[in-house]
């Protein structure tokens, strides 16, 4: 019988995570090999991006394990779902002022097997602030709760075309997309920007993204899972599109709306919550505690900006059962380091990856050189910039980060347990379903650090320049 109260639910959930707990220690996944396979390794540095280089050589363990990383082969945590960024309305609208054969050639470069091989994307319900126009699926003048005027149209220029090209390059990937406000004619303020949600629209508002996932289906892209909102507790100063959601409220349109019209439409589409950041974990523990919308919420959406990645795991470890999706982060292209700070990201995912998150996705696949299209506060670039003068593509540091996850992490890879707490250096081991094995080190200090890597009885000396990422396979 499902428990009732709070107190009774968080008992359950605690009974769950002590059962999960044992599970992982289990050695189901995998044992540590008599004699680990030899290393292929590749390293992004101040003089290379994502370069082969010469591996370390298995050795018999001797350093102290208080200085060096071990992996443990036989404890394992979440699978990863994949990594990817947003194909936002400025994203799309710069990838279709592309010629054909370029477009066609950065999608390789994207979501191609001998690419980054992101496999997932965030699309946006209506605008966001990185936007040509601001705009809605109903932008009726009139309160429209019938939905009379709703229409995709302005997506069938450039959002879906993108959508539909990435899914040709990569068929398994995974779409989810959030609102950043619903129609200005649902908010008592009667805009887009900023305000909050008349409540007396919930049934219609659920309606609208059953008629979202419908149309885009119809143009043959599936949307696999959605959020509530984008970022629930601010209003961004009402300078661009937003909406405050109070938690009583996410929890009423979640439970009576949004979860029973997904079943009456039979639409098996996930539903995340909260999409914002990590110091409102309070918060997902009361809305999870509801079993009126437990029952329908797969996973909670974090973003980074406020908070610490241990939220993540508080939440797991109260309801092991959900996901955490860690669905935006974006550089500033303002920032001096934004095209060398690959330490930086690769150390937040890495933490990311340590924290139960299944997923990482970026912001912005693409913006200008100054961070444009954009009719927000926002100051964020792409994760490639295409110049607007020259159609020259370039790469961030985030880009470089992404490629040392996601071009040899795989769908379905384990998360290995790995310790040591070294001064500066973050790393994840994962193993893949095919039972290969990656490693990602970082070292953010501005030394050269030589990294001992333990794997039961044999270990690898691994030197990381200054400011460095590098990823091992075997």
């Amino acid at each position: 019988m499902f428990p009732k109260t709070r107190r009774e639910f968080l008992q359950l959930s605690a009974s769950t995570a002590a059962v999960a707990t044992l599970t992982k220690n289990s050695s189901l996944w995998g044992e540590a090999p008599a004699s680990p396979r030899p290393v292929k390794a590749w390293l992004t540095s101040a003089t290379q991006k994502f370069a082969p280089i010469e591996a370390p050589k298995w050795i018999a363990a001797a350093s102290k394990e208080s200085e060096s990383v071990h992996i443990d082969l036989t404890t394992w945590c979440q699978q990863i779902l994949g990594f990817g960024g947003a194909f936002t309305d400025a994203s799309c609208y710069l990838f279709y002022q592309l010629n054909p054969e370029d477009r066609k050639a950065l999608f390789d470069e994207l979501f191609g097997p001998k690419g980054l091989r992101f496999s997932m994307g965030r699309t946006c319900i209506g605008s966001s602030d990185y936007t040509t126009s601001i705009y809605s699926f109903d932008d009726s003048s009139e309160p429209d709760p019938e939905l009379k005027h709703f229409s995709i149209e302005h997506d069938r220029a450039y959002i879906l075309p993108s959508l539909r090209l990435a899914r040709e390059i990569n068929p398994d990937i995974f779409l989810f997309s959030a609102p950043w406000s619903p129609p200005a004619w649902m908010k008592p303020n009667r805009s887009m920007l900023g305000g909050s949600m008349e409540r007396t629209y919930f049934d219609s508002y659920a309606q609208y993204f059953v008629r979202f996932l419908q149309s885009y289906a119809a143009e043959g892209v599936r949307i696999n899972a959605t959020t509530v909102q984008n970022e629930v507790d601010t209003n961004q100063v009402s300078r661009m599109p937003a909406c405050v959601w109070g938690q009583e409220d996410e929890e009423n349109f979640v439970a009576n709306h949004l979860g029973p019209a997904l079943e009456r439409a039979s639409l098996d589409t996930k539903i995340w919550i909260l999409d914002h950041n990590y110091d409102l974990w309070g918060r997902v523990l009361d809305e999870l505690s509801d079993p009126a919308v437990n029952r329908y919420v797969d996973s909670v959406a974090w973003h980074a900006y406020n908070g610490t990645v241990d939220a993540m795991t508080r939440v797991h470890n109260a309801f092991p059962n959900k996901h955490a999706q860690w669905t935006e982060g974006g550089a500033v292209i303002t920032s001096p380091d934004f095209q060398t700070d690959w330490s930086k990201w690769a150390a937040t995912f890495a933490g990311v990856l340590k924290n139960w998150g299944c997923s990482i996705v970026g912001w912005n696949l693409a913006l200008d050189e100054e961070g444009k299209p954009n009719m927000g506060p926002g100051q964020s670039g792409g994760i490639v910039t295409i110049h607007s003068k020259t159609q020259e593509i370039t790469r961030c540091g985030q880009y470089w980060a992404f490629a040392h996850y996601s071009k040899l992490m795989q769908r379905g890879a384990r998360v290995l347990a790995s310790r040591g707490d070294l001064p500066y250096i973050s790393h994840v081991a994962v193993e893949n379903p095919d039972g290969s094995k990656v490693l990602v080190l970082t070292n953010q200090s501005g030394l050269e650090r030589l990294v001992p890597c333990s794997v039961g009885s044999y270990e690898l000396q691994v030197q990381l320049p200054q400011n460095s990422v590098a990823t091992l396979l075997w």
